[in-house]
């Protein structure tokens, strides 16, 4: 009997081997199923996010309110800062499609050339929600839906706000512009609707525009430039409220007076831009609120669960004068 009981133990080992390999099997293959989008299976979405950077305070309050959204909303989020380069965001996306989060949603440093990794989060089948800055691509099956700012209109309401003020201008008013990034949909799109507004006083003439990379040392930088170049500027139209406060700065040093004998309009209205304002050093404001988060992570949820949403959500807001700047400064968020 012992003889058969020592032939028999590399028979049992082998049998419990063979039982180990075969629940392995079924546990890798588990694994391997719960894709399609999810990280992993316990009811809670993961969000991967790519941000811009972290250029103006803007960003900073929008970085500040998604991060803050998605813990209330118990959204996992896996953030990256793409620190104004396409080629990392793109890198940001492909981790986020290999790591199979629920949904991806970021902010596009540039408008053009998405197409071939948005066709890869598409075939992964993770929804694509784009914030603040849209894409140009064409599919337009590409992404879910696009949540942010008509960034036409805020050019347009500034250039009409100009137009207003400047009616009575028996000669030329020169304007010299400081963009935002080149190729980005607000610097397009600013610079569009700006244009079309003034184009109905034609005393109102663009004679500089350059970009400031939305940044206060770019705007600083650029005016000084404008500044060396002409001896008479009028108006400063600033993409942003960092860029119109770099020049401040600028106009300061030249011996100009802000507000009075450069008249500076700009967009945004984050609290250090509001202080301009009311200050008297800048002349007006066209809103751009930041605050996306809470709309992005009911929106996260709904494409979850694969219900249809509006293909563009525009957020609410406002233009703010010296004097409504004043009223609105202590309850400002951002």
């Amino acid at each position: 009997m012992g003889k058969m009981r020592t032939q028999s133990a590399p028979w049992r080992a082998a049998a419990v081997l063979a039982s180990v390999l075969l629940v392995g099997g079924v546990a890798a293959c588990g694994n391997s199923d719960t894709g399609g989008g999810g990280s992993k299976d316990d009811g809670k979405i993961t969000m991967g996010f790519s941000q811009v950077g972290a250029e103006s305070g803007w960003r900073t309050a929008n970085t500040t309110s998604i991060k803050e959204s998605a813990a209330a909303a118990g959204i996992e989020l896996k953030f990256d800062d793409a620190q104004q380069k396409q080629e990392n965001q793109i890198k940001a996306i492909r981790n986020y499609i290999q790591q199979k989060v629920d949904v991806i949603a970021f902010s596009p440093v540039v408008e053009s050339g998405w197409d071939t990794v948005l066709k890869e989060a598409k075939d992964a089948g993770i929804p694509v929600i784009l914030t603040d800055r849209s894409v140009d691509s064409a599919d337009k099956t590409l992404y879910k839906t696009f949540l942010g700012s008509d960034f036409v209109k805020e050019g347009r309401l500034a250039g009409e706000w100009l137009v207003e003020q400047k009616k009575s201008a028996s000669g030329p008013v020169n304007i010299v512009e400081l963009q935002g990034n080149t190729g980005a949909a607000p610097a397009n799109d600013r610079k569009k609707g700006f244009g079309e507004a003034i184009a109905a006083n034609p005393n109102l003439k663009i004679i500089a525009s350059q970009p400031g990379d939305f940044t206060r040392a770019g705007g600083k930088q650029v005016m000084e430039q404008f500044l060396k170049a002409y001896p008479k500027i009028d108006v400063l139209f600033a993409h942003n409220d960092d860029m119109g406060l770099g020049a401040l700065e600028a106009i300061t040093a030249a011996g100009k007076t802000p507000g009075k004998d450069i008249t500076i309009i700009t967009v945004d209205a984050v609290k250090d831009g509001m202080q301009a304002l009311a200050d008297g050093k800048f002349n007006f404001i066209a809103e751009c609120s930041p605050l996306l988060g809470p709309q992005l992570m009911d929106l996260a949820k709904k494409v979850h669960e694969g219900q249809e949403v509006p293909a563009r959500i525009e957020t609410e807001e406002t233009t703010f004068t010296t004097e409504q700047a004043k009223e609105a400064l202590p309850n400002r968020k951002y």
